[in-house]
């Protein structure tokens, strides 16, 4: 069972299963797969990343960190994580 952190909604569960499954997105991929909005995609991204969770390899281009996946397997509690300044 996955443990959410307190700042994170639904749709960062499905953003990091996009990315587990595809290996690599942007926003807009991403959006466009979930039927969500792009900017709203692209700053829960941002979010995610700041604590770890997704890795910013390039511009408006997203990976799952070990972490990430560490919490879509339910290994890992995300309220145990603190934000980062990037």
């Amino acid at each position: 069972m996955r443990k959410r952190a307190e700042w994170m909604t639904r749709a960062d569960d499905e953003i990091l299963e996009y990315l587990e499954s595809q290996g690599a997105g942007t926003p807009k991929a991403i959006a466009d797969e979930m039927d969500r909005n792009n900017d709203y995609i692209g700053v829960r991204c941002r979010k995610l990343a700041s604590y770890g969770l997704v890795e910013k390899p390039s511009r408006g281009f997203y990976v799952i960190t070990d972490t990430g996946t560490e919490y879509l397997d339910g290994e890992f509690d995300a309220s145990d994580l603190e934000q980062s300044d990037r």
